[in-house]
């Protein structure tokens, strides 16, 4: 019965999706005829809050944050950084320009432009959208657009596994966001998001629970390696991931020898 609730309950929250983006993404194309940058981008994000409140009210999605007092204030619009997320969901992407305080400029394949209506509103978004089949181009692109919106204060996001990974896996880290937040002096920001907990990849079957979200410290890029960094951004981001949802996650192998115990985990 909770299985044939939840599937009614996902299908009227795609439902509204639905029929609430048709509009809003041609309110969108039409105030981007008139207005460019921070209207265009607030408009838009404004429609993502109606999709994770719509989860919330309709699914049960909900949401805690802790480590907000780790991004620049929202009085500071001149701060850039990279933030660098973990990636099980469409509910994060929706999520953090709906939450956080700053425009977000996402790094993310140019095929998503291409979907009717949403996609049509994003391409009217100073964003950073590649051709990931070219990958010098690709970067080149990142880089200097990634220059330019973190000197105008924006956040640039992105998602170092390059795609949305199952629940209890770690893809491979990919050193892009570092070597770009090295490139543009910008602060790196990690940020570990538990959102396949309600909403798997690739389903638009959702469950009713609470999607944690935990804001690293700022790590600086001076003097740093690209490979390195991202190191220390992949170890804090899944050492936090395994705390804030250890279910997930497959108790590490006793490392005892035969005779002696394991190891007390604590």
């Amino acid at each position: 019965m909770s299985s044939l609730l939840s599937a009614v309950r996902s299908l009227i929250f795609v439902l509204v999706l639905i029929v609430t983006v048709i509009p809003w993404a041609l309110g969108v194309l039409l105030l981007s005829v008139f207005r460019r940058g921070d209207p265009v981008y607030w408009a838009c994000a404004g429609w993502l809050k109606v999709a994770i409140w719509s989860a919330r009210f309709i699914c049960g999605v909900r949401w805690r944050i802790q480590g907000m007092d780790n991004l620049p204030p929202a009085s500071d619009r001149k701060a850039g950084v990279v933030l660098l997320s973990k990636h099980q969901s469409t509910w994060e992407t929706f999520a953090y320009p709906a939450l956080l305080s700053h425009p977000l400029a996402y790094v993310f394949k140019r095929e998503l432009l291409y979907v009717p209506f949403f996609g049509w509103a994003m391409a009217r978004m100073d964003m950073i959208h590649i051709d990931r089949g070219r990958r010098t181009e690709a970067w080149n692109k990142v880089l200097n657009q990634g220059k330019r919106l973190g000197a105008m204060g924006n956040w640039v996001i992105m998602f170092p596994e390059g795609t949305r990974i199952a629940r209890g896996e770690v893809g491979e880290y990919k050193t892009g966001g570092t070597r770009l937040a090295i490139e543009a002096g910008l602060p790196v920001v990690p940020i570990a998001a538990t959102a396949a907990r309600c909403w798997p990849r690739k389903s638009f079957l959702l469950r009713p629970g609470v999607v944690d979200i935990s804001i690293g410290r700022p790590i600086r890029p001076e003097g740093r390696d690209p490979a390195e960094m991202m190191r220390e951004v992949k170890d804090w981001i899944e050492g936090e991931m395994r705390r804030l949802d250890p279910d997930a996650y497959a108790p590490p192998p006793a490392a005892g020898v035969a005779g002696q115990p394991a190891p007390t985990q604590r």
